[in-house]
């Protein structure tokens, strides 16, 4: 089977005809007939450096987003940390034809339908699955709701979580926690991620932070106050 060497994007790549290949952008639209003249290399043809009158033609499928590469950058004892976020777009071409001697592509674009079409068929099944769950989402949406309810008598001050004074407060609001309710919410996940970004040295977990904000949330007193309280009984108790 015939294959070559293209050159785009500062890349090379090896391919054959019906190949699936995933390139930097190209500035066309879906369905299209793209070319490359960048050829390099047809079977054990050589080119010095591009080979003369060869073209490689592809179908342009799609062009999107890939997922996110998160760079974060931290040096420590510095207070410097850094993060971005990037996403790389990216073309999908199949590969139509491989031509030499100056030749014209000839295929036209067909996987664009085909593409289309799955996406097509998929639609429906997804839309019909989020019909057919609706009834069950709306009905446990009410119960969620009721359950998320903080008291009455609520404070949302997360200086009421024991250990936490004016400097913790200060860092968590840096990092954007300012009230219980996000506390409350935090994953092992979460816990984690901000344990290491505030260098708590695992204090959230060992403190019971998360379970501290909910019973604060539910209209608890603080543990500090409850432990106060224990200390004054016992030493009454002591007394008499």
């Amino acid at each position: 089977m015939t294959f070559a060497v293209i050159k785009t994007g500062g890349k090379q790549y090896k391919v054959a005809a019906n190949d699936v290949l995933k390139i930097e952008k190209l500035d066309a639209e879906a369905g299209t007939i793209v070319t490359f003249d960048q050829v390099l290399m047809v079977g054990d043809e050589v080119g010095a450096p591009i080979v003369e009158g060869a073209l490689v033609a592809a179908e342009l499928l799609e062009t999107r987003k890939q997922k996110t590469v998160i760079i974060f950058k931290k040096n420590r004892r510095h207070n410097y940390r850094r993060r971005n976020g990037h996403r790389q777009l990216l073309s999908t071409v199949r590969i139509t034809e491989i031509l030499t001697g100056g030749a014209k592509p000839t295929i036209k674009a067909v996987g664009i339908a085909q593409t289309t079409e799955s996406v097509t068929e998929a639609a429906p099944a997804k839309k019909a699955s989020a019909k057919a769950d609706a009834p069950a989402a709306e009905a446990k949406a009410p119960a969620a709701k009721k359950a998320a309810k903080p008291a009455a008598d609520f404070t949302d001050d997360i200086k009421l979580i024991g250990g936490v004074g004016p400097a913790l407060e200060k860092k968590l609001i840096a990092a954007g926690v300012t009230s219980l309710t996000q506390i409350a919410a935090w994953k092992k996940a979460d816990v984690a991620k901000f344990d290491e970004e505030l260098e708590f040295h695992g204090r959230i977990e060992r403190d019971e932070w998360v379970q501290q904000a909910k019973d604060l949330v539910a209209g608890k007193p603080p543990r500090a106050k409850v432990d106060q309280e224990a200390a004054a009984a016992q030493a009454e108790d002591k007394t008499k």
